[in-house]
């Protein structure tokens, strides 16, 4: 991490204006002590512990002390990003106590999939992939190789619960089983130990998937060697699959091991020269370079700030470093950079900060991203500002391009690392094979058979509980026991047999279907919009309601036939439509029901007819208005041409065009009922079929064009001065009719069964209920309410 931003901070073309420092915590890999130090660090208190390392912004780690901060210092140093902690169980620890604080959290091994749950993890990032892909490439590896039969072992810890939560969910899709899934406790005392080993020698799985870290792996390896066990295949999981520390004592028991580690960088130029250039006079004051070098050296540094030893000597009896050694003459996991994958993870992970600052740098104001296109000061912002540019950052690093989905996770790729020994007995990490989630799934996993080692001989070990069946027979499950586990294959979907040992399966016939057992072909269920329904009675309910609530506004405007309100909107067409709307309610009930071929042949012209009826009255009321204001003007006689027989006649004439297309349609390619088996093969749907989708088409075409006719001379009619001017109802109305039927048509298509029809009657009776109160509803409220309004002067008020 130091150096990384040190490189930032040395570039010309990232952050030139900015500098960026850090404080460093020792999290202990403990979840309280990640917790005292993320709050301090949070709080503007980060060097309040002798094992913190700190670096502001505009200090070199040469001129930081840590020591003696002011107030104004102090409050420099709050911490608007915090980059860690490694495990998923510290990161969720830190996430819900920071919550409140709303600071991003970058974790560069945190793995567990229930970290990408953004409503419960807002801030959180990581540049180590999700268990989610992990799991999948284990599920695919395990599938590859024909290892139907695994056992399934992990700490007993979030990172291991969901990682194996979801490769048995995955695996599922594979047919692979688990022999056995055991959890043992961090703390791996002789008894768990005996409990785990127990079940790994009485399972017949030699190949053992293992969701831990590196030091459980020793104590149980420990424990297998005690025991000589020998020929297991182990698959490591990333957290423990280039943990090379293992093999000095168990290569053995570790060739052939095979696993997925997170992508490596081949070489991070100058990192190998900044870990080997520490000098004695630079890391006294550091816990963490200090404890590092001790240990290296087995001396003491004068004036150090570490305290305790890891060799089980006294520390104090160490002799004093001499000031001579060279980290470059030793050997030390801190200065190897032959597997750069968790150091490659810090290193993207101060990259994505830094990227996230220099977008927030060239933010233009006026074009931010914030309220009213504001943008953040890089030099004064908010953490939760900051995390918005980091959810949105895509760059590249050594080559790599790096970006991030919309649960803060990045793009998942692995390496299928081989165990192998060299002649020397050294362990050689062998890369056979990789895992790439951004490839389409049949291509995601490739391997390369040929250079795989494997524990015993030179072919893939067998792990498999029962051997495929021979052709021709059946498999019974056996009770008790996971899929992986049967005598015979099973009968094909549509396909049952009733006799012992049978050789074929007979297929159920078209209105039968197989039972749960697959031994009786019982019948299918058969599925119609029934009366009986909860949705059928629903729309009965309300079909019922529609048409009362017609015939109770046609009996109001008959009692209040006499005046001036019911006169002046064209008494006669008012009473038909009221009628027509009544039987369009009524049309709802024909489409409930068992459909029947003569029910088929009624329901669909007795739907289109009603609806021409009420549309073409709605198209002679809208003429009647037009007309009548025309006929005020000087010398008109524009009335005497479209007097009543005329209306009667248009609104007859609308109707019988219709009749005549579903006359057409009817004659020669009627609706009929089907039983259709298609959608489900469980299930008939038995259903009323247009016979010819022209005709129907057509039905609903004429309708459109009543209506659009009708809207164009409401709308036209709209503005004209009088309080009886209906025609802005009429506007209203068909603009509802329309946004209705509209909708209706990619719903109608894309239903099945008796969704459809229920789609098809809430049609009707949405765009029914929106012509009856749109047009009859203002008129009834002011007839019943405001009767002082119901009188010719205000009738004849512009």
């Amino acid at each position: 991490m130091t150096f990384a931003i040190k490189e930032i901070n040395q570039r010309s073309d990232l952050l030139p204006q900015l500098k960026l420092g850090f404080h460093i915590r020792d999290s202990c890999y403990d979840i309280p002590a990640s917790l005292k130090a993320s709050l301090l660090l949070v709080n503007g208190h980060p060097e309040r512990d002798s094992r913190a390392e700190s670096v502001n912004k505009n200090e070199s780690p040469e001129s930081s002390d840590g020591s003696n901060l002011g107030c104004a210092a102090i409050q420099r140093t709050v911490s608007p990003v915090i980059i860690g902690g490694a495990a998923s169980g510290v990161s969720m620890a830190l996430l819900r106590s920071l919550g409140s604080f709303h600071i991003p959290l970058v974790s560069y091994f945190a793995s567990c999939s229930c970290l990408s749950d953004q409503r419960e993890f807002p801030t959180f990032m990581r540049t180590m992939p999700s268990d989610a892909f992990q799991v999948r490439a284990l599920a695919r590896l395990v599938s590859y190789f024909g290892w139907t039969w695994v056992g399934v072992i992990g700490l007993e810890s979030d990172y291991a619960r969901f990682a194996i939560q979801l490769f048995l969910q995955e695996s599922v899709q594979y047919g692979v089983c688990a022999a056995y899934i055991h959890f043992y406790p961090v703390v791996l005392s002789q008894q768990a130990l005996d409990e785990l080993l127990d079940i790994i020698q009485m399972a017949s799985s030699k190949v053992i998937i293992n969701f831990c870290g590196e030091s459980e792996m020793q104590s149980i390896l420990r424990e297998i060697r005690r025991r000589n066990i020998t020929g297991l295949q182990w698959i490591a999981s990333e957290a423990w699959s280039t943990a090379i520390s293992l093999w000095e004592k168990f290569a053995d028991l570790l060739t052939g091991t095979m696993g997925f580690a997170i992508r490596r960088a081949d070489v991070i130029p100058g990192l190998k020269q900044h870990l080997t250039s520490l000098r004695p006079s630079h890391i006294r004051e550091s816990a963490f370079l200090a404890e590092l070098w001790e240990e290296t050296f087995n001396c003491r540094l004068n004036g150090s700030v570490n305290n305790h030893s890891h060799r089980g000597d006294n520390y104090l009896d160490r002799l004093p470093c001499k000031g001579t050694e060279n980290l470059n003459e030793v050997y030390s996991l801190y200065s190897d950079v032959t597997q750069l994958r968790v150091s490659y993870n810090v290193y993207k992970a101060v990259y994505l900060v830094a990227h996230a600052l220099q977008d927030m740098s060239n933010c233009i104001v006026g074009q931010g991203p914030f309220l009213n296109g504001t943008c953040a000061d890089s030099k004064n912002f908010q953490p939760w500002q900051l995390i918005h540019y980091m959810r949105r950052a895509t760059f590249s690093v050594l080559g790599e391009k790096v970006n991030f989905d919309q649960n803060g996770d990045p793009i998942a790729y692995y390496d299928l690392l081989n165990w192998q020994r060299r002649p020397d007995g050294s362990l050689h990490l062998v890369k056979v094979g990789f895992y790439d989630a951004s490839s389409p799934a049949g291509r995601s996993l490739v391997i390369n058979d040929s250079v795989i080692q494997w524990p015993v001989g030179k072919q893939a070990p067998r792990s498999v509980c029962s051997d495929s069946c021979p052709p021709g027979s059946r498999i019974a499950r056996r009770k008790g026991e996971p899929i992986c586990c049967f005598d015979c294959v099973p009968c094909a979907e549509g396909e049952v047999s009733n006799k012992t040992d049978s050789l074929d399966c007979s297929r159920c016939s078209e209105d039968t279907w197989p039972n749960t057992a697959r031994d009786l072909c019982i019948p299918k269920t058969i599925e119609f919009l029934s009366y009986v329904d909860v949705m059928g009675i629903v729309l009965c309910i309300i079909s019922v309601l529609g048409a009362f609530i017609s015939l109770s506004i046609l009996a109001i405007f008959f009692t209040y036939k006499d005046t001036p309100l019911v006169r002046a909107n064209n008494m006669e067409l008012s009473f038909l439509l009221l009628v027509f709307l009544a039987v369009c309610f009524l049309v709802g009930l024909l489409f409930i029901g068992e459909p029947s071929d003569w029910l088929c042949r009624i329901r669909y012209p007795a739907f289109g007819i009603s609806f021409a009826l009420c549309i073409s009255c709605l198209l002679a009321k809208t003429v009647v208005v037009l007309m009548a204001f025309r006929s005020t003007l000087p010398g008109s006689n524009h009335m005497k041409w479209f007097g009543p027989n005329q209306q009667r006649a248009s609104v007859l004439l609308g109707t019988a065009v219709q009749g005549i297309i579903c006359l057409i349609w009817l004659l020669i390619s009627p609706p009929q009922a089907n039983n259709n088996t298609d959608y489900h093969s469980a299930t008939i749907i038995i259903e009323c079929v247009t016979g010819s989708d022209v005709g129907f088409w057509c039905v609903l075409g004429y309708i459109g064009i009543l209506a659009c006719m009708c809207f164009l001379m409401a709308f036209l009619a709209r503005k004209l001065p009088d309080n009886f001017n209906e025609a802005k109802f009429i506007t209203f109305s068909m603009l509802i009719f329309f946004a209705v039927w509209i909708t209706f048509i990619p719903v109608y298509v894309s239903t099945a069964g008796k969704y459809t029809v229920a789609v098809h009657i809430f049609a009707i009776l949405a765009s029914a209920f929106g012509l009856l109160f749109c047009i009859f509803a203002p008129k009834c409220y002011i007839m019943i309410l405001k009767p002082e309004k119901n009188c010719k002067k205000n009738m004849m008020q512009r």
